[in-house]
């Protein structure tokens, strides 16, 4: 029960994978003289997993695998992909608030994962695409004149979008009148 609680899962594999000072605070709490008995889990295997059936029960806990919950999960992550610019790291983390606010017991770790990545794709796909409808909507020269920007001029070793993203290095008179004559000629050129 506390793993589920804290850890978001159960240890049916080996449930006295835990410190033992764990097992000897809650057998004081829960008025158990002898806390080795818990040894006795272990001796037949299906136990774990009836006990895991019991607590998941009673407390109202939903496997991962339950395709309701499973629909809610999605639909969480593809809003969160889609209106937060979160790296991969910090939707994992959400997605694993969200099952573990949501007492849905916590598949291993990959999974999550690979569903974040699935639909951090999804929502990048779907944002170049607002956008490139957008920018032709604006203008119509507008989506080839960006995708000139791609193209490496004969002799230069970096797009005009590259040179165009770098700010200038040095703060002289100079530097700033060079910056602000490339930002006038890329106002003409858009």
């Amino acid at each position: 029960m506390c793993t589920v609680r804290y850890v978001g899962r159960f240890l049916v594999d080996d449930p006295l994978d835990v410190p033992w000072s764990v097992v000897d605070h809650l057998a004081g709490q829960l008025g158990i003289e002898d806390p080795s008995v818990v040894k006795r889990d272990a001796e037949r295997p299906k136990t774990a997993y009836e006990h895991a059936w019991e607590i998941r029960d009673a407390y109202g806990y939903h496997q991962f695998e339950d395709p309701a919950w499973g629909r809610r999960f999605r639909t969480f992550l593809h809003g969160r992909a889609w209106t937060h610019a979160e790296g991969p790291v910090a939707l994992v983390n959400q997605a694993v608030g969200w099952l573990r606010r949501n007492r849905v017991l916590l598949p291993r770790v990959s999974v999550p994962a690979k569903q974040v990545a699935m639909v951090r794709s999804v929502a990048e796909k779907r944002l170049y695409a607002t956008v490139a409808r957008a920018a032709g909507r604006a203008d119509g020269a507008l989506p080839g004149d960006l995708v000139a920007l791609l193209a490496v001029p004969e002799g230069a070793r970096v797009s005009e979008l590259e040179r165009l993203r770098r700010p200038p290095t040095r703060t002289t008179g100079t530097s700033m009148a060079e910056a602000l004559e490339r930002v006038a000629l890329g106002n003409d050129r858009f």
